[in-house]
């Protein structure tokens, strides 16, 4: 298996699949639109609906069922990136190379670009109810699942925390809590949903949710270590701007190496509990590699 290859195979493969749930650019309100997609299509690693569909093909899932969820937590996943660049909060007008969405539409096309969003994430995942009716059991709890971790017990709840305390000199508890929900939740809710939509059992789902509870992790302090050691020419956004808005991160924490140590071990773990799902490994065991030893 060329494994960069087939990465990018996927990754085509779900940007045509964005491309098919965006909405018409038509109406009054078409300038939302054009901000979505503006947004939506600025490239990235297509992460999460990769892990999505990789999760829902391991335990035998086919069909077209899995689609718009697929669009729908790239959806959440972007939004949150577009409210992050906001003056209020990061403040950064570079992303992915190029000028953030409030930076090209307006603060305020900024602030509705990711209400727009959010909001047709869940649009979108319903019409998985079009698709296979007879699977409503499945769909719905994949919804349960991606809202709880999308909210104030997933993702909001984490940045609600880095926000308030940033600034402040955080303990190792405070900052996995929001490592924890802040990044990992979204991936948690990529491979939990791809497993239920499958039909996998309950306890596999969990399996699957603590593998991504680990990858996440290991992700993010991955991400504090790049802020540190990259360039933004390479990240395609500024470095050093956790030391710029005052934050404490695993590096601060622990030290260059120490953090390394960490994403190792978190990673190595996670693999181990993948390999008893997957024994012989394949694409999505060094899919979660990939993410973690990453260059950008």
């Amino acid at each position: 298996m060329n494994f960069k290859e087939e990465y990018q195979n996927r990754i085509r493969s779900i940007e045509n699949i964005l491309k098919k749930y965006l909405p018409c650019q038509e109406g009054y309100q078409k300038i939302i639109m054009e901000a979505m997609e503006y947004s939506l299509m600025a490239g990235g690693k297509r992460l999460r609906p990769m892990l999505m569909k990789e999760s829902y093909a391991l335990f035998g899932g086919e069909g077209e069922i899995i689609e718009p969820f697929m669009a729908a937590i790239e959806m959440i996943h972007t939004y949150s990136l577009v409210h992050d660049d906001l003056p209020a909060m990061d403040n950064d007008e570079y992303r992915r190379g190029r000028k953030t969405t409030h930076v090209v539409y307006g603060e305020d096309m900024g602030i509705l670009a990711g209400d727009a969003l959010l909001n047709y994430a869940f649009e979108t995942a319903c019409r998985a109810f079009d698709i296979a009716p007879e699977e409503s059991g499945r769909i719905g709890q994949a919804l349960k699942i991606l809202a709880g971790k999308a909210g104030i017990y997933g993702m909001i709840g984490g940045q609600v925390v880095d926000v308030k305390e940033s600034g402040h000199i955080l303990t190792g508890e405070m900052l996995d809590f929001i490592y924890r929900l802040k990044t990992g939740a979204l991936i948690e809710s990529s491979m939990m949903i791809g497993a239920v939509l499958a039909g996998a059992g309950a306890e596999d789902t969990e399996k699957m949710g603590q593998i991504a509870r680990g990858i996440g992790l290991a992700f993010q302090i991955q991400d504090d270590i790049l802020d540190v050691t990259s360039t933004t020419e390479v990240l395609g956004k500024p470095v050093h701007s956790d030391e710029k808005n005052e934050k404490t991160t695993y590096v601060t924490w622990k030290g260059l190496e120490g953090s390394k140590q960490e994403v190792s071990r978190m990673t190595e773990e996670a693999v181990r509990a993948l390999r008893t799902i997957q024994p012989d490994g394949g694409f999505l065991e060094e899919l979660l590699k990939s993410l973690v030893y990453r260059e950008k």
